[in-house]
């Protein structure tokens, strides 16, 4: 329903002057919610050292935000009902001051460690006692305000959801000021010394607001005109409200994991979703949108279609192409669910409970994709899902094609129990049967288009395409996929069947020839791969250094993987490994899986857990060498490669020991960040820059990039004097990565630029 502007409400008896209201209030809005969004990652980012550098804690810490907006809101909803401004205005100050003496944040030392399991609920109570009072108190800012802004008698307070625009302007420059400005040019300490700072001036911002409201004169926003009551609210329009939001909310975190997946592993690629997202409410509660929401109605099936056809059709090498198409339609959606809301909200007697609604379906939808969805299915069926349900949330459109009910349904339950058929498999025997499927599946949803007006139905097109997807992949070879806390993990056998692949994202981290060139299958001890075989400078390292202390080595091994690297295990030595993801360990476990571990250490320790928190534990002096091996993912644990860190790794070597570090990675150099922290704690650095290996991909050889830390040349023996070892200085103007500080986008450029 299309709201009507209530008449201008009386604004005589301000004492300040009246164009004062707008930007005061204005200006705060837009402070609150830069200081809401900026605590995001920056908490996030103290709270990584204690649960290494996952993806997964990005969006657990999401789903603890959804739910304190949400919790935020209900406080909004209610203390706006008072009759009496003053009492509101009071108890919301209170609650600020108190927030503000808690300040400045941190991470409580009580809190303790992260257990093996459950790690999702360990991090939502770390999140609720260290930042929820802060929190709560800056998520109830935006509707209270607009609520206090209708009090004021403004003549715009009779549909104040423009400001909802400003909220998310102030959103957006923080989510983009915090990657690009403020940790790179910060330390964490003094970020949170300026949030600090910003906060309490906020708290002086609320006051000045709350003078406002008080000084107005009385006003009755409730009243749509002079003969009655604005519209009394139905159960059924919230139930509208809240699916309309939690579906763009859920669809934000699955894009965000499928293309950080099986898209494309990039430093920094969540920033671009969120950022879609939080500009789609801006121009959809313009005064005048900037695109007009019937464009976005008539674009969205085309959307729907381009995602089906990328998904048919897998064409993950068009990078460009792929990322287009899914963050394209994923903004057309969004901005189609949320237009949809633009179009229902309601008179502002009933604002604080739509902003309610909104953030319901915000923390619902993110529920479902950012904890159910990973312990409920082994990929990224959420995706999918949420396709289908923002189809649903379309209107209906006239002009649509008229197919009787009694004709459709049939034949349409029909169509689709026929392509499920188990049979249908066995018409399957090569790829280009499976590039003919992939084709015919764009041609079904094309097909629905003919349905697009009628949303239900078209759904249930977009749907069974989308599972044919799933069941009939165009990828050649066997894949399974396996799902943990950490991220999803794809095993795959190349369409030949030489060669089995283990992907975490679409990094390889590594893989097991099966077969000889002749088909006959690899019989004896497996061969490392990778970045593991016997002329890596991995190996070549272990070898040296082995040879300079003249007996077994004594090797602390951080990042599992397959198990490749223990194949280069010397008779006599002794190996523990350390690995945060229990779901990895039962790969590497498994000899029907990878045969590395059962072949070549099947009694090797393996200690379950953050590898800083863990190897902490270990006897300092206990290790000849420690190998980290962490980093080759777009999303490294930062919390490894500081100078703290390294002073870890310092103390647990015995003397003349060394530390050796594998920093291949292809967004990322961290040649010079290993350096830098290695000097920082009195250590020289030597660098293999491999090239001899490149070319060799198809066999699954690689080039790699490995640093080795030691105090002295003598101890890393004959490496001292390579050529293919350089000596490694810190590089002029870089700082140190810390726990206090790292440069992310620096590491980016360096890479690329």
């Amino acid at each position: 329903m299309e709201m009507e502007r209530p008449p201008a409400l009386a604004r005589e008896g301000l004492r300040l002057p009246s164009r004062l209201v707008l930007p005061v209030y204005a200006g705060t809005i837009f402070l609150s919610a830069f200081l809401l969004f900026s605590v995001q990652p920056m908490f996030t980012r103290m709270v990584l050292p204690r649960l290494g550098g996952s993806p997964a804690v990005w969006s657990v810490a999401m789903v603890f935000f959804q739910t304190m907006l949400l919790a935020g809101y209900a406080y909004a909803h209610l203390i706006a009902k008072l009759p009496r401004p003053s009492v509101s205005a009071a108890v919301h100050f209170m609650l600020l001051v108190s927030a503000a003496l808690t300040l400045p944040l941190a991470v409580p030392e009580s809190w303790g460690e992260p257990p093996t399991s459950g790690e999702a609920l360990w991090l939502l109570g770390l999140f609720t006692i260290a930042i929820g009072l802060p929190f709560f108190a800056l998520a109830a800012n935006n509707p209270l305000l607009q609520a206090w802004f209708v009090r004021t008698g403004h003549r715009d307070g009779g549909d104040p959801y423009f400001l909802y625009a400003a909220s998310n302007v102030g959103s957006f420059l923080a989510l983009l000021s915090y990657p690009f400005l403020l940790e790179p040019l910060m330390a964490l300490r003094a970020q949170l010394g300026l949030w600090t700072a910003g906060f309490w001036l906020l708290v002086a911002a609320i006051a000045a607001c709350a003078y406002l409201v008080l000084t107005a004169p009385g006003t009755t926003p409730e009243r749509e005109d002079g003969r009655g009551l604005a519209p009394v609210l139905r159960w059924s329009e919230i139930g509208v409200w809240i699916g309309l939001a939690a579906v763009p909310s859920g669809l934000l975190v699955a894009v965000t994991a499928h293309i950080s997946t099986d898209v494309a592993a990039a430093p920094l690629l969540w920033v671009i979703p969120l950022s879609l997202y939080l500009i789609t409410w801006v121009i959809v509660f313009q005064s005048r949108p900037a695109i007009p929401h019937r464009w976005i109605l008539r674009l969205a099936p085309f959307a729907v279609i381009g995602l089906v056809a990328m998904t048919a059709l897998s064409l993950d090498e068009a990078l460009a192409l792929t990322l287009t198409v899914h963050l394209g339609a994923f903004f057309i959606l969004a901005m189609a669910c949320h237009g949809e809301l633009a179009r229902r909200r309601p008179h502002p007697r009933h604002l604080t409970t739509f902003y309610l609604s909104l953030s319901a379906g915000g923390m619902i939808g993110g529920l479902f994709a950012g904890l159910l969805a990973p312990h409920a299915f082994s990929w990224i069926a959420e995706y999918p899902i949420l396709i289908v349900l923002a189809v649903l949330c379309l209107p209906p459109r006239k002009g649509r094609l008229r197919v009787p009910e009694k004709v459709f349904w049939p034949v349409a339950l029909a169509v689709v129990a026929l392509l499920f058929s188990p049979g249908l498999a066995g018409f399957v025997p090569s790829d280009r049967a499976a590039r003919l499927i992939a084709w015919g599946v764009i041609g079904l949803a094309v097909a629905g288009l003919a349905f697009a007006g009628a949303p239900r139905r078209f759904a249930l097109v977009v749907a069974a395409a989308l599972a044919l997807t799933q069941l009939y992949p165009i990828e050649a070879g066997r894949v399974v996929t396996l799902r943990s806390f950490f991220g999803v993990h794809k095993i795959q056998d190349t369409a030949d069947g030489r060669y089995r692949v283990l992907l975490h994202g679409t990094t390889i981290h590594g893989a097991q020839r099966l077969r000889e060139a002749d088909g006959r299958p690899v019989a004896g001890r497996p061969e490392p791969l990778t970045y593991y075989h016997d002329r890596s400078p991995m190996a070549e390292a272990l070898k040296a250094l082995r040879e300079a202390k003249g007996r077994p080595l004594k090797v602390a091994a951080i990042g599992l993987g397959t198990g490749s690297l223990a194949c280069q295990m010397g008779p006599g030595e002794t190996w523990i490994y350390y690995e945060i993801d229990p779901e990895v360990v039962r790969i590497a476990r498994d000899p029907k899986r990878f045969g590395f571990l059962a072949a070549c250490a099947p009694e090797v320790p393996i200690i379950l857990g953050d590898a800083r928190l863990t190897l902490a534990r270990a006897p300092d002096g206990a290790f000849d060498v420690i190998v980290v091996d962490a980093f080759s993912s777009d999303s490294i644990p930062i919390h490894l490669l500081t100078q703290e860190a390294m002073a870890v790794y310092r103390h647990k070597l015995a003397p003349g020991g060394a530390v050796v570090m594998h920093v291949s990675n292809r967004h990322l150099e961290l040649a010079s960040v290993v350096a830098g922290i290695a000097a920082a704690n009195d250590l020289e650095t030597w660098v293999n820059y491999d090239e001899a290996n490149e070319g060799r991909e198809s066999e699954y050889i690689f080039s790699s990039t490995v640093a080795v830390v030691a105090s002295t040349p003598q101890d890393i023996g004959a490496l001292a004097a390579s050529e293919t070892w350089e000596p490694t200085e810190p590089e002029d103007g870089q700082a140190v990565w810390t726990d206090d500080y790292s440069n992310i986008l620096g590491a980016l450029w360096r890479q690329h630029f």
